[in-house]
């Protein structure tokens, strides 16, 4: 197996791909299946932020939810006080890039979703340095049993069910496990159960959430596969688009085929009431007014009569 994604992360210009998908699918999902109370997802925002440091240059995710907050959302493996002066400069260039926007100052929300290496109790969700306090509000994934979440979502995706939180769940199980061994197994045996969801929306929202979030346990080999599997998928659809333009191109041609050979029976009808009457005497604009026809067309019928 190739080296991990540790030491070769996705590059942003593929994160940048998933998460246009990823933004789409999550409006109207929520974080409650996390354990979190907040409101429902509106949109995924752009994560890339004015860089203050080089390694510095994106945070996990950013959304707009339903009351019109901004959050932050981060995962980590560890605790680490540290880790809050990365989240005080996630604050600072996010607020700036919405007052840029929107100029005005948007509330904000700091989620920290632990991995299962984290328990909860273990962290300090405040940081309080007298001119500012923050509030952290986390998520421990230590808090799902994974066995029994696999056999949950297992069962689930046999039954059909691929309701939101199904889908939400498959996403973060490769973080319920504890260490990154375990994680890069959960991720193959992850993307095995959203290969066998038929909808094709849902399989590629969930595949592309996988390489999203466990961008730092997922393999070399798993990632592209799931590449592949997106790649398959888009062909697929291309496929059937063509297919049905080319149905709708050729029901069109018979159509129009039908209406012209109409149009000519109709106009031989004409042509061959315009002869009779011609043969009675009546005039060439009578008989024109009566039968929708050109003067001249029903002049050309009359020579021939006379030839």
């Amino acid at each position: 197996m190739k080296e991990t994604r540790d030491k070769h992360p996705i590059a942003w210009q593929n994160k940048d791909i998933t998460s246009k998908i990823l933004a789409e699918e999550f409006k109207g999902k929520s974080f409650s299946v996390y354990g979190l109370n907040l409101p429902e997802i509106v949109t995924a925002e752009p994560t890339d932020l004015p860089a203050v440091e080089a390694n510095e240059l994106r945070l996990d995710n950013l959304f707009q939810l339903r009351d019109g907050s901004y959050a932050i959302v981060d995962y980590e493996s560890k605790y680490s006080e540290e880790n809050k002066l990365k989240y005080l400069g996630y604050i600072a260039r996010v607020s700036k890039r919405l007052y840029n926007e929107h100029r005005q100052f948007e509330r904000l929300r700091i989620i920290i979703i632990y991995t299962a290496g984290v328990k909860r109790g273990s962290t300090a969700p405040i940081l309080d340095i007298g001119c500012a306090v923050i509030k952290l509000e986390e998520a421990f994934l230590s808090d799902f049993d994974p066995v029994s979440l696999w056999r949950e979502l297992s069962t689930a995706v046999r039954a059909g069910d691929y309701s939101d939180e199904v889908l939400m769940k498959l996403i973060i199980y490769p973080l319920t496990r504890r260490t990154k061994k375990a994680q890069k197994t959960a991720v193959g045996r992850a993307i095995d159960l959203a290969e066998k969801i038929p909808d094709k929306k849902r399989q590629i929202f969930v595949l592309t959430g996988i390489y999203v979030f466990a961008d730092k346990v997922i393999t070399d080999e798993d990632a592209e596969r799931i590449r592949r599997i997106m790649k398959m998928t888009k062909v697929e659809q291309i496929y059937t688009r063509e297919r049905i333009a080319a149905v709708n191109e050729a029901v069109n041609e018979a159509v129009n085929a039908v209406m012209e050979e109409e149009q000519r029976k109709r106009e031989t009808e004409r042509e061959e009431a315009a002869l009779r009457l011609l043969r009675t005497g009546d005039s060439v604009e009578k008989i024109a007014l009566c039968l929708n026809m050109s003067i001249a067309r029903v002049k050309e019928l009359k020579q021939t009569l006379l030839s």
